[in-house]
Formats: structure tokens, C-alpha cells, sequence
């Protein structure tokens, strides 16, 4: 397909880890509706399946998203293949269970490069863009562990939650210049994240009662989980269509429940503890 054939109109995405899991279903999605899609991975030849069903529709370029460089050059890549981006997806990501005792630094801060500050990167190279555009519209791929957190999933859960607290302050700051943030949070959904790529920490026997069931429930799930990643790839399409898009987006019943059960508890503390709160002014 030459640039002449490339319809104007058809949006343009930058996907991370756009060859499995929520990735690969989000590009699918997005190419079935007539869009462009930059796929970046970490090897570009896993995508070869997609780019030969949609030809000239989807551009692979090889990105790590804790590489500064490969960040850079992946945006520029992007920006020539197809002209614009109009919708960037930060999915790239992997599990780790461990308490927090047991998750090692080293191990911290790989979640952290992976899930924060490698999203927040690519966030920033290409917001220029959209903001010379003054259109578009970021997609930050939390999970349900982005908004509350439970025994074994600590380092995880806090990798996606500096991730949403950035994006909603960001989703402010960008709101005036025409451009949008969308946070999904979804539950378990059958992707590769639940099997033999998830990661386990160090076991310390005194937390087997707490994260025991966490590490053999995750990893027992595989295959098994209720989410459809088709599905939140269609739901995903639908709620940027919308007039006025939420700014988080909870995908799957288990996710809706759980952040449902974490607001009751945050407003229960509030309520038990508001004679306390309130009780700390100066008195003048």
C-alpha cells in the first residue's frame, strides 16, 4: 500500500507489546476497523503473521521500553511509516508474585522500568506530536491491580499504580490541548500473563499462608481465566468512540467487583475515622 492508497481518516496506533496477549488483540482489533497500526516489539518477526494478513497496514519495529534509544528511534520509526500517531497503547508488561519481603530490588526496579517509567517515556516522546496535532489519545494498560492491591502482587500492583496516579494527573495537564487519557484496568483475562512467563520471588516459608495461594491460584489459572482479550479489545474501540471517554476503564466482572469492594473500604476507613481526620486543624 503506497501513502496515496492510505486512507487520511483511519487512525493511526503505536502498540507495545503488540505480539501477544492484550497487545496483539488491541492491534487486531484496531486494523479489522479499517486503522494503521506500529507495532513495537521486542522482535519484530513475532508479529510477521499480522503483517502479512494486513499488508501495508501494520508497520513492526523492534522496541524494549526500558531502552532510552530504542524508545526514541521507535517514535520515529512510527512517525514515518505512517505520518501521525493518533492513539498510543503502553500494554508492554509481565507478572511477578512475591511478597513484598521476598521481591528482591533488582526485582522492584525491573517492574518499575517495565510498567512505569518505560510507559512514561514513550508518553513524553510522543506527546509533542499530539500536541501539534492538538488531537489523540493516551492508553495507559493498568490492570485491577493498578487500583488496589492484596498479599503477593505488591511490587506489581505498585508499578501499575505509579502508572494511573501519572496518568490521571496527566489526563489533566492534556485535557485543554484536545488530547485524552484512558486508564484500563482489566481482571484476569487469558493471555500469557498467568503462565510461564509470570515471575516468582524468592519464597520465604513464613508467607506461605498469605502468598502461597496467590502463586499457585495465578498460575493455575492459565487458560482458564473468564476474560476474553478479543472482547476488551472491542470494548477498548467502543469506549474511545464515545463523546466523552472515562478516564479509567474497568475491564471484566472480577475487576469491576474488586475495584467496587476497594472504594466501599477507602469510604469506610473515611466514615470510621472522620471524627479523627477532622480533628487536626489549627484552631485558629
Amino acid at each position: 500500500m503506497t501513502d496515496s492508497q492510505i486512507d487520511d481518516s483511519a487512525r493511526r496506533w503505536f502498540i507495545t507489546g503488540a505480539n501477544s496477549g492484550f497487545g496483539a488483540a488491541f492491534a487486531r482489533a484496531a486494523l479489522a476497523a479499517g486503522d494503521l497500526v506500529v507495532a513495537g516489539v521486542r522482535r519484530p518477526e513475532t508479529v510477521a503473521g499480522l503483517v502479512g494478513e494486513f499488508p501495508g497496514r501494520i508497520s513492526a519495529v523492534r522496541l524494549d521500553v526500558t531502552d532510552p534509544e530504542q524508545c526514541e528511534q521507535a517514535v520515529k520509526d512510527a512517525l514515518a511509516a505512517f505520518g501521525r500517531i493518533d492513539v498510543l497503547v503502553n500494554n508492554a508488561g509481565f507478572g511477578l508474585v512475591g511478597a513484598v519481603e521476598e521481591t528482591g530490588e533488582e526485582e522492584l526496579r525491573r517492574l518499575m522500568e517495565v510498567m512505569f517509567f518505560g510507559p512514561l517515556r514513550l508518553t513524553r516522546l510522543v506527546l509533542p506530536h499530539l500536541r501539534a496535532q492538538r488531537s489523540g489519545t493516551v492508553v495507559q494498560v493498568s490492570s485491577m491491580g493498578g487500583a488496589l492491591s492484596f498479599p503477593g502482587v505488591g511490587g506489581y500492583s505498585a508499578a501499575k499504580g505509579a502508572l494511573e496516579l501519572a496518568s490521571e494527573a496527566l489526563a489533566g495537564e492534556v485535557a485543554p490541548l484536545g488530547i485524552k487519557v484512558l486508564i484500563v484496568e482489566p481482571g484476569a483475562f487469558r493471555t500469557e500473563f498467568a503462565g510461564p512467563a509470570l515471575q516468582g520471588s524468592t519464597v520465604i516459608e513464613d508467607y506461605e499462608s498469605t502468598v502461597g495461594p496467590v502463586r499457585s491460584g495465578l498460575s493455575g489459572s492459565h487458560g482458564l481465566q473468564p476474560g476474553d482479550p478479543a472482547k476488551a479489545a472491542d470494548a477498548l474501540l467502543a469506549a474511545l468512540a464515545l463523546p466523552e471517554p472515562p478516564l479509567r476503564l474497568a475491564l471484566g466482572a472480577d475487576a469491576v467487583a474488586a475495584i467496587r469492594g476497594k472504594l466501599a473500604a477507602v469510604a469506610a476507613d473515611l466514615d470510621a475515622t472522620a471524627e479523627l481526620s477532622l480533628s487536626t486543624a489549627h484552631q485558629d
